[in-house]
């Protein structure tokens, strides 16, 4: 026998068209969100889903279809999308891009019925299951032609029939709102009657702008109040065409408890999706160059982050200094004799002047003033000496000097500083960061260093009362300390004393 050629048919088993159509979104409440898309790639400007306990309707006033389209539209993997990406109309992105959503919709439906109208075309199919898979080797479908509806105008219309499982309307909100290009222009949503809005967050905004060879990468990431911080939804949305793909948290995992105050979206157009849409070709040159944007974005997210958090945990601090401070005052009013600087002067409440006592403020206007903590400008406070310069000391002024006062080193562009005033002299303390292997407290002249790293400190920092305490325990024991230093048993039995009246009555 000699050669021949012999030809073999390729086919394609209907189960398997539908079993892909299945498996093709992780829950089948997406294929609501595909309809919906469906409408935007078709310029509709209005879609209407009602959600009802056996069926789920989907209609919009897009160009609908006409018995081209409607071929084009049952034509498995068409690429059709593809080749004119931008619609006609609006000239939107199209977001479609496969031709077999239609058929995930078998997995939640008995059968979908579509009417569409396109100028003086209309008709109506309806593609049951059970009915197309009995048909054995046929594909076609019923197709009803309709007598156009001037009234209806054009647009398509698709019911899904014989639910097979339930579906809420406020799943399919959230579905709609996170996989839907809702904020475009001229496009809404309606969920039986409620129009689907944007998902917004309060907080502070960062704006994403970032360029690539390939796109731009733009959108915006929002800082949660620490109040409203949230293991849910965590990550930010990575958007394309306007359809969120995933959540990533782009390596914030390592950031702690701050990842849950971190929400967003960023749009990059460019990226290559997976045939499934859920995922991106992470080993093309378009991610790679969206991760780099990435990385320099999250960056900038992290350090706005620790500003905004350093800002917070400085007011918790100034509060807990000050009410610190206003305590030990008191407590050497009470023992006048353990002040290092002599006897504590008493302001007249009538006529307060320069040797008043007390923990002041800058005055709040003019001729105004009252004895409180005074908050410190650390940056007013330092000396334009070069790094690791040692603090003055203080010294009396000779006739016609003026007074030196000791400079207050900053380690730390966070440090929170008070002052404490006796008489004419006084104390700063400033509360900064020294470092896990730093001293607790140290004093240079009459500055009264308290290191915020300390593992002590930081333990007592978590709850309130602990942490006044704690920081009127360090305060006492450096004053103490300043009287007498050469006898330290005495120096702790005047702290104790003036500690025990800081507190003395506080419930």
């Amino acid at each position: 026998m000699g050669e021949r050629t012999e030809y073999l048919p390729v086919t394609i088993d209907k189960s398997h068209i539908i079993t892909i159509g299945e498996r093709l979104y992780e829950q089948s409440i997406e294929l609501v969100r595909e309809l919906v898309n469906n409408a935007y790639d078709a310029d509709a400007t209005r879609v209407d889903v009602t959600i009802a306990p056996e069926e789920i309707t989907v209609a919009d006033n897009g160009e609908g279809m006409d018995l081209e389209g409607l071929k084009q539209y049952f034509n498995v993997g068409s690429d059709l999308k593809l080749q004119n990406p931008v619609s006609p109309k609006f000239g939107r992105d199209r977001i479609g891009q496969f031709g077999i959503g239609k058929f995930a919709s078998l997995a939640a439906a008995a059968a979908f019925e579509i009417t569409t109208q396109k100028g003086d075309f209309a008709a109506k199919v309806i593609f049951d299951r059970d009915r197309w898979m009995a048909q054995g080797s046929s594909w076609s479908l019923p197709l009803r032609i309709l007598v156009p509806d001037p009234k209806r105008g054009d647009g398509t219309t698709v019911r899904l029939l014989g639910l097979k499982r339930s579906f809420k309307p406020e799943h399919v909100t959230e579905k709609i709102a996170e996989g839907v290009p809702i904020r475009a222009k001229d496009f809404s949503v309606y969920v039986n009657s409620y129009r689907v809005t944007p998902k917004t967050y309060s907080g502070n905004r960062i704006p994403v702008f970032e360029g690539t060879k390939y796109g731009v990468v733009h959108g915006e990431i929002v800082i949660l109040p620490a109040y409203r911080a949230s293991k849910d939804d965590m990550g930010i949305e990575i958007k394309v065409k306007g359809v969120t793909v995933c959540r990533d948290l782009f390596d914030m995992a390592s950031w702690g408890k701050a990842a849950t105050r971190i929400r967003g979206e960023v749009n990059a157009d460019f990226l290559l999706l997976t045939s499934d849409r859920s995922g991106f070709i992470e080993d093309s040159p378009e991610y790679a160059a969206f991760s780099k944007a990435m990385e320099e974005t999250m960056a900038k997210v992290k350090q706005a982050y620790n500003r905004l958090a350093s800002a917070r945990e400085n007011r918790r601090v100034s509060r807990a200094l000050k009410e610190a401070l206003e305590r030990v005052h008191r407590a050497l009013l009470l023992n006048p004799e353990f002040s290092p600087f002599g006897v504590v002067p008493f302001a007249d409440p009538e006529k307060e002047g320069v040797g008043e006592s007390g923990v002041e403020t800058p005055a709040p206007g003019e001729g105004e003033k009252e004895i409180k903590i005074e908050d410190v400008d650390a940056d007013s406070e330092t000396e334009a000496a070069e790094e690791g310069s040692s603090l003055e000391t203080e010294e009396r002024p000779q006739s016609g000097e003026r007074k030196k006062s000791p400079s207050l080193r900053v380690a730390t562009p966070n440090a929170v500083v008070r002052r404490l005033k006796f008489g004419e002299a006084g104390v700063t303390c400033c509360l900064d960061h020294l470092g896990e292997e730093g001293p607790e407290c140290m004093t240079e002249g009459t500055i009264i260093y308290i290191n915020r790293d300390h593992p002590l400190y930081k333990r007592e920092s978590k709850k309130k009362e602990a942490h006044i305490l704690n920081i009127a325990r360090l305060i006492t024991q450096e004053i103490s300390l300043m009287k007498n230093p050469e006898h330290p048993r005495d120096a702790y039995n005047r702290q104790s004393k003036l500690l025990r009246d800081a507190f003395e009555g506080n419930d």
